[in-house]
């Protein structure tokens, strides 16, 4: 389980101060697909780097399966696998050795890796570039390297920021069906993404995040309950405020 309460960060500009987070809090539950549907800028990217402990919050608390992020970071991170939006992957590697890179760090021995990979390959169709050198890899390649490279030590707590982005169609629907078994082996999974048709898909619960604060929290029913919309997009529109900024 991941508990968020009351985050803030501010980051400097040639302008001023910009208030990227403020009071951000959540919850995500085991079992559980949890959403974070935002515009560009909203403050989801931040919020998900200060819960993989790559940036520190000026206020508030995170805690992993009870453990406070700030005081057991490095704790807190074996319980989670993460997909940032900067995927990162050694170029002079394979798909295969980054994976296993990964494995290694977080203590696997190699059997368990290779039984990982394969088990990972499968699912994300890796087979044809599993062994080539990541230099040259097309963006989906790196995507389906690097969401493997989250996922090899077998993590309670998902972090996935934008995990579609490149890849196809089948491949996204192979995807969807792993998180969704994931889910019901009872982990936590966070899910950020700016398409509404994966939101509506996967996630039990979502979180509507705009100008660096919470808007709305609740199922994808109960927020088009709220809003009076029949259609998730037009809601989110609503919520979000974001025909205000239109007008």
């Amino acid at each position: 389980m991941i508990r968020i309460e009351n985050l803030h960060k501010s980051f400097r500009s040639r302008t001023g101060t910009v208030q990227a987070v403020r009071g951000v809090g959540f919850t995500a539950q085991d079992g559980e697909i949890l959403g974070l549907l935002g515009p560009n800028g909203a403050g989801k990217t931040t919020t998900l780097r200060m819960l993989y402990t790559l940036m520190a919050p000026e206020q508030g608390r995170i805690e992993v399966d009870g453990l406070d992020v700030q005081h057991h970071p490095d704790s807190a991170r074996r319980q989670l696998g993460v997909l940032p939006d900067a995927r990162g992957i050694y170029k002079r590697l394979s798909a295969r050795e980054n994976i296993a890179y990964f494995g290694r760090l977080h203590g696997l021995d190699e059997a368990t890796i290779d039984a990982r990979i394969g088990v990972l390959s499968e699912t994300l169709a890796m087979d044809e570039f599993l062994d080539r050198r990541a230099e040259g890899f097309s963006q989906g390649q790196r995507t389906k390297t690097a969401i493997a490279r989250a996922l090899v030590h077998n993590p309670r707590n998902v972090i996935l920021d934008e995990p579609t982005n490149g890849l196809d169609v089948m491949t996204t629907r192979r995807l969807r069906s792993f998180l969704r078994g994931l889910r019901d082996e009872g982990r936590c999974i966070v899910f950020s993404s700016h398409i509404m048709q994966e939101v509506a898909a996967l996630c039990d619960r979502i979180v509507v995040i705009a100008r660096g604060e919470v808007q709305a929290t609740g199922s994808p029913d109960e927020l088009r309950a709220q809003t009076g919309c029949e259609d998730l997009e037009d809601a989110f529109v609503q919520l979000a405020g974001l025909e205000e900024d239109a007008a």
